[in-house]
């Protein structure tokens, strides 16, 4: 198994990301920056936190023009894994692999803490390690996280089990609690919680490791 994790201009949880992946997975993990086009060596990709381009625009808007986001959904449509944390959630809707959007959060603040999340869907390739309604905690560092989607939307994502997690006590506003999602397929995953910020118990928390661990149980 091999893993991508992306670096855009802006990026600063690459190498969270890599660290986890190498040195707690001990997975072969490689940066891929992003005017590259080519991802067909890796099994899992990784779009990491960060502010690509500044966050001008809108979060993601210009990551989204990126010559590495052709080979992102290239390989996307293959059924490779994808996942987007924080920004790189951003970037996943930004670019259409995703629906809805993400805006700025109800209290207009930049919110930095831990949070409560709650395991929607359990049976997927990035949560199979954690249980139905599981209670987890991972922090979240974001300004533009409140995901929004229309009525029509969100039945969609609800009766096609889309929905990743919840928050338990929803920090930024967003719709249905939803703190995570996948494209309908299930091979994408978008969060804006942190897993590779939890996955250490210096860090306060090991319990982002198993969105890691779920996906290498599917893919090795």
């Amino acid at each position: 198994m091999k893993c991508a994790v992306i670096v855009f201009p802006g990026s600063n949880c690459d190498y969270d990301a890599y660290y986890v992946i190498k040195h707690h997975l001990n997975i072969d993990v490689d940066f891929i920056w992003h005017k590259d086009s080519d991802l067909r060596l890796y099994d899992l990709i990784i779009i990491p936190g960060g502010f690509s381009y500044g966050d001008y625009l809108r979060a993601g808007a210009i990551a989204r023009f990126s010559k590495i986001m052709s080979a992102i959904k290239s390989e996307s449509k293959k059924g490779k894994a994808v996942i987007g944390i924080c920004n790189g959630f951003q970037i996943l809707v930004e670019s259409g692999l995703l629906p809805g959007s993400l805006i700025t959060n109800d209290s207009t603040n930049f919110i930095s803490k831990s949070v409560k999340l709650k395991v929607v869907n359990n049976n997927s390739l990035f949560t199979n390690c954690f249980t139905n309604k599981q209670i987890i905690k991972m922090p979240i560092a974001h300004k533009q996280g409140n995901y929004f989607a229309d009525d029509n939307l969100l039945k969609q994502l609800k009766d096609n089990n889309q929905i990743a997690f919840k928050y338990v006590d929803n920090p930024n506003g967003s719709k249905f609690d939803i703190a995570g999602i996948f494209n309908n397929q299930k091979n994408i995953l978008g969060m804006m919680p942190h897993p590779e910020r939890a996955s250490e118990e210096l860090l306060g928390s090991t319990e982002g490791l198993n969105i890691f661990k779920s996906i290498i149980s599917k893919l090795i």
